[in-house]
């Protein structure tokens, strides 16, 4: 499509604020089968009925095994909750990270970060959205994981928007409030968004990050930004 992968800079970052998983000690291709199979069932639950009136017997029961089989990937339904919110948060988060050896100018960087960002967001519909339902949730481990990731992505966007202006290719003033900004268009989703709506997914990114690049002040934003050749 056009966009390179995104590489994580900060390995750790990726890592969840999480306890041990359940009894699992080691992964194989099959329990991880398995595990992905709880996630789905419990996400589908969460999104439906909302983490307080989800409980550890109804995911079971959608899932049509026993109790055992459940507790042996996860301690609890908050470490599943956590588990399936990281995921779109390091996915996220971590749009802004490029090699070190993409040396294309920085207003490229950040309108395909950006993308990224929102394409992100838009894929992992729902979990990613769990965060704006029911912040409540978290745990205080994890809220300051998830800040710290955060800023990691936030640095890097705005120190990428100021060299791009240095460059005359992005116009706004406040650095923060303008990336802030940008990045809260995918948020609001979580009111009304459906895969199945109106718009494709693909067609809500093409939309959202249009209108992020122009509160950014992209000159040149009406062609997509090239992809860095392998």
């Amino acid at each position: 499509m056009g966009i390179t992968k995104a590489t994580p800079t900060a390995p750790a970052l990726g890592m969840p604020p999480a306890r041990a998983r359940g009894r699992q000690k080691v992964s194989t291709a099959s329990t991880d089968e398995k595990r992905e199979r709880v996630l789905e069932a419990a996400e589908a639950l969460f999104h439906r009925q909302g983490y307080a009136h989800t409980t550890m017997e109804q995911i079971v029961q959608a899932l049509g095994v026993t109790k055992p089989y459940v507790y042996y990937y996860f301690h609890n339904k908050q470490e599943i909750f956590e588990t399936l919110s990281w995921r779109p948060t390091v996915e996220c988060f971590t749009a802004m990270d490029f090699p070190e050896d993409d040396l294309r100018p920085a207003h490229l960087k950040v309108a395909e970060g950006l993308e990224r960002m929102i394409r992100a967001t838009i894929d992992n519909y729902p979990a990613a959205f769990f965060p704006y339902l029911e912040p409540q949730v978290y745990r205080p481990e994890y809220r300051a994981m998830q800040k710290k990731i955060a800023s990691h992505f936030y640095a890097r966007l705005c120190a990428l928007m100021e060299q791009a202006r240095a460059d005359g290719m992005l116009d706004f003033k406040e650095t923060r409030i303008t990336a802030q900004a940008a990045c809260s268009l995918p948020g609001f989703l979580y009111h009304w968004y459906r895969p199945d709506g109106r718009l494709s997914p693909a067609e809500m990114v093409r939309e959202l990050t249009q209108l992020a690049w122009r509160v950014l002040g992209l000159r040149s934003r009406r062609r997509r930004p090239a992809a860095k050749n392998p």
